[in-house]
Order: structure tokens, then sequence, then C-alpha cells
């Protein structure tokens, strides 16, 4: 299957395995354990999963923190705005997704309160640069900004979803999404971790809006990717060759970690530092640096549905969610999880 096309990585999805909530209790989700490579499934849970671990693994986690980056607004007219701010740019500059009923131009006003307030001074295809007035951005989404839920989500964010919609180790401001195969991780986890000499580190992906974002293109070749920061220490890297040399596995914790940990392989050496990437990883793609991948279940026609076919193997992809479907696994953000053992070794395509 070399040509590729976005109903290639449609399914039917009952609405009910949407996860609308988070569990109860963080981490008590269900967890499907599978290897391309031996064709093989075993329906599991979160709890079990330092049973397959060894020593030598090295667990990779995403560590940007999100930002309260959803706001509503008016128009001086009393129309209702909302925004998604992408980037903060200054203190009172930013880039954002801006939602109204009427084309957004240039010099509109969206008014968070009577006098503060935010202006539109630049167009972009996809994000306008916007300008704040009377406050700065740290102060404004720190009192009016939302949690940003993703669009599955299908009701408006509670007091919960401060805790829940972030992982147990965020720490760098800067996404719009969580990095949600982290959200199964709790500080227990790692104090376990430790107590089993199972070593991790982290990286730093700051999710954006994009990862959000359908394919709209029927050949998914034709697809263009957004751009997303990363950044990389030498310390990781250092990991990451030692954890190599001695047979263990890299570990990605999420796609987000999987895609800054490709996109930094550059010249046949991980680079480190500030980057960015609009990486796209499908069926084809040859992975240089990740071995495993803990991850939760992915929208039909995403990218990211994508890129777990590219690592397991599309046949076997679609096998094991028609599994998780059949077995009653919830799906997204607040979902269950799926750890794949091992990439698969020859390309299926």
């Amino acid at each position: 299957m070399t040509l590729m096309e976005i109903d290639d990585f449609d399914y039917e999805l009952p609405t009910n395995l949407i996860a609308q909530q988070p569990p109860k209790v963080r981490g008590d989700s269900k967890l499907l354990i599978v290897n391309p490579n031996k064709n093989s499934n075993i329906d599991s849970h979160c709890k079990n999963f330092y049973d397959y671990l060894s020593p030598n693994d090295l667990l990779i986690f995403n560590d940007t923190k999100v930002i309260k980056a959803r706001l509503f607004g008016e128009k001086a007219t009393g129309g209702k705005v909302e925004l998604l701010i992408e980037n903060i740019i200054s203190s009172n500059h930013a880039l954002a997704m801006i939602k109204t009923s009427k084309k957004v131009q240039i010099g509109l006003k969206i008014f968070i309160t009577k006098s503060i307030f935010l202006e539109v001074i630049e167009l972009n295809e996809k994000l306008f640069q916007v300008k704040l007035f009377e406050s700065n951005f740290t102060s404004l989404l720190e009192e009016f900004g939302h949690v940003p839920l993703p669009p599955y989500i299908d009701r408006k964010d509670e007091a919960g979803d401060l805790e829940r919609y972030q992982t147990t180790f965020a720490k760098n401001l800067g996404a719009v999404a969580a990095p949600t195969a982290g959200l199964h991780f709790t500080e227990n986890d790692f104090l376990r971790f430790k107590r089993h000499k199972i070593k991790y580190n982290f990286l730093t992906l700051h999710v954006g809006s994009g990862t959000f974002q359908p394919v709209k293109t029927k050949n998914i070749f034709d697809h263009q990717m957004h751009y997303e920061y990363f950044n990389i220490s030498e310390q990781l890297k250092d990991q990451i060759l030692k954890t190599k040399g001695v047979g263990g596995r890299i570990i990605a914790i999420g796609t987000t970690c999987m895609r800054a940990l490709e996109a930094s392989f550059i010249d046949n050496e991980i680079r480190t530092g500030n980057q960015k990437t609009n990486i796209f990883i499908t069926p084809g793609y040859q992975f240089n640096i990740v071995d495993s991948l803990f991850t939760n279940f992915h929208l039909p026609k995403s990218t990211l549905l994508m890129l777990v076919s590219a690592f397991a193997g599309y046949e076997f992809t679609k096998k094991i969610y028609n599994h998780a479907i059949n077995n009653k696994y919830r799906f997204f953000s607040y979902g269950d999880a799926i750890f794949i053992e091992q990439k698969k070794l020859k390309v299926d395509l």
C-alpha cells in the first residue's frame, strides 16, 4: 500500500466509548499490551505496566505544562468570541485561533472585561496575532482562562480538569493540549520506578492545537503538519546512547515524546537544545530512536493514528483498534492506554 488515502485511517467508534471524564483515580485505566512482531495482544491494567519493563529500559516523558489557553470574550457589538491562545510571544502579544460568527478582520477588538481587551493586529492562515491591553497574558489566563479541553469532550471545563488535564510532573508552561499518555502516571509510580531501578527522564514538547486538526487531503502525504517546539537535554541524549549501548529499549511515553525524539535525529545523531518540528510520521517511516510506545487511543483520520500505524504496522493497528472497541476500552485524552512493546520490524505498505 504505497498510496495511502485518508479513508484508510477511518474507523467507526461508538460515542459512548469517548471518555468524557477522567477515571476517578488517576492511573485506574485499562492497558492493552501488544506486540506486532508476535502478533499478540493482552488485556491488562496500567498498574501492571511494570511487569513489562526491565532495568535496562529508559522511559521518556514529556514535562510540558498546559496553560489555561481558552478565553471567552465579546465584540463591541456584543457578539461572542472564543480564543485559543496558541503561543505567547511577549507579555502582551500572542498567536491565537479565533472562533466567531463572522470573518475576523484586522483591528477587531475583543473585550474580556470592560477595560481589558485584545486587538487583532495581524492575519495568518490559521493563527492571528493579538495584542493585549490593560493586562498581561500571565495574569489574564490565570484569572480568565479555561482549561483547553479537546473538542471531542462534549462539556465545559470543570474545576477538576485543572488537575486532571495536567500530568503530575508538568513543569514547563506552554502546551495547549495535554501529553495525554502521561496522565496515567502518579507520584507513586515514579517512586516505584526508583524502587525497581527503572530509569526515566524528561523532554519538553509544547503540544499545539494542531494535534486536533483533521487531515483534509485525500492523499495523506499532501497534508502539511503544524510546527511544535521542543527541547532535548544533553543529559537525556547521553542516557539514550547509554541505554542503546546496553541493549535497553527507549520507551516513549506518548506520541509527543516520539515526535520530539525522532525529529531530533538528524545526520545520524541526536541534536539537543531548543528545536521545532513539523515531522509527519506515516507508514513506511523508519524509526531511529524509539523502540516502544505507550500511548492513548487516537482519533479516526488523525496524524497520531497514522504515527501509531507506522510504528505497529498498518494492518496490526487496525486489528488492535477493533479489539479495543469490541472490548469497550475508553478512547482519547481521558481514556485507556496501549503499550506497544516493540516496533514492527518489517514495514508493511
